[in-house]
């Protein structure tokens, strides 16, 4: 053991003797003093520094069971109806973290201090210490570890990129705590989930659900205005007994509520499995969890019901429309009709009338 901790003194030093010789300033506010003396750290630290690729903590092997690393605030925002990922991620190449699914609906991209001859040594910072932001295609953007004082400029990174801008932004806070000798693998909390560890994957997920319910939000609101409109049309026809809508409006309604339908499904994947959560039960918990906090399945059944609503009003206001037409055309039967008529009672009197005449100059020649 003390031939271990013999090796893993030399070896932590010789990492901190070469970052000294940078002479980087990540070295000044580093979190390399929190650490209690190089003797006392574990034998899986000396493992990790003969690898280069530990995680610097400052609450290395001294956290107990209750104790908590740090809360990483979560901030959601749904910016615009839609975001081009392509562009995004080749402006941003350096931060893109490489995926671990298929998904092409979104990109994770890590921020962090430390300089890249800090990287080079294999030297990578904890989770909790970096900031990431998950963007989706559909418009929603998931903040990580970002300040409020920082967000405009994150967000301004994503609006260069966007499309269909909403005229007021919608916005939700979230928290993440980690305990990394918490029992589980994860606990719940009012607006806050508890990890026993912080990963780029948990970040994902976490992102992914949040993103959903903030675009998930929006689309209930576009409802609720078609809901609220069909609503007014209804007291109209309570007062008056008729409505003035034409078929132009009418169809354009039915566009819009067919379209937010489509991309709940479609677009935000609302019902798609997370491909992540498939292959690890611990990020299916996760997943599941932060789903039914958010009550996503019961904010979709509440917009199911309300586009039936609409949709039952629109079929009511296209029979009426129906009826209109065919009423109308009713009418111009009768009218050309009663033309015709006319014309063929003109025609007889005419015809008639030219007969008398004639009659009557035959008379008067005899």
């Amino acid at each position: 053991m003390a031939r271990t901790h013999e090796n893993c003194n030399f070896n932590l030093f010789s990492h901190l003797e070469h970052l000294q010789s940078l002479k980087s300033p990540f070295f000044d506010r580093c979190f390399f003093f929190n650490l209690r003396h190089f003797s006392a750290i574990p034998h899986r630290l000396c493992t990790e520094l003969d690898s280069g690729s530990v995680d610097f903590h400052p609450n290395y092997g001294l956290a107990d069971e209750d104790e908590e690393i740090g809360k990483i605030p979560v901030k959601a925002y749904f910016l615009s109806t839609s975001i081009d990922l392509k562009s995004m991620q080749a402006e941003n190449l350096t931060h893109v973290v490489p995926p671990s699914s298929r998904s092409t609906k979104y990109i994770a991209l890590r921020y962090s201090d430390f300089p890249s001859e800090i990287s080079a040594l294999g030297v990578h910072g904890n989770v909790s210490h970096c900031r990431y932001m998950v963007v989706f295609h559909y418009g929603s953007a998931v903040l990580f570890n970002i300040e409020d004082h920082e967000v405009e400029n994150y967000l301004h990174i994503i609006r260069r990129h966007a499309s269909g801008m909403l005229p007021e932004m919608r916005k939700d806070d979230y928290a993440i705590k980690e305990k990394p000798l918490l029992a589980e693998d994860m606990q719940g909390g009012p607006d806050y989930i508890v990890l026993k560890n912080l990963d780029t994957d948990s970040v994902r997920v976490i992102g992914s659900v949040l993103g959903q319910s903030m675009a998930l939000d929006y689309f209930v609101s576009q409802v609720d205005c078609l809901v609220e409109e069909f609503a007014g049309i209804n007291r109209a026809m309570e007062k008056t007994g008729t409505f003035t809508m034409d078929r132009t409006k009418l169809i354009q309604l039915v566009g819009k509520a067919n379209s937010n339908l489509a991309d709940v499904i479609l677009k935000v994947g609302l019902f798609e499995r997370s491909e992540i959560a498939w292959r690890d039960a611990k990020y299916a918990q996760i997943y599941e969890y932060l789903r039914e906090e958010y009550e996503v399945a019961q904010r979709f059944g509440n917009l199911d019901f309300k586009l039936k609503f609409v949709e039952h009003n629109i079929h009511f206001l296209q029979e009426v429309i129906q009826n209109r037409r065919s009423d109308l055309l009713e009418w111009c039967i009768i009218f050309l009709l009663t033309i015709e008529n006319v014309i063929s009672v003109y025609e007889i009197v005419r015809d008639s009338t030219g007969v008398s005449l004639d009659l009557a100059c035959r008379l008067g020649n005899f």
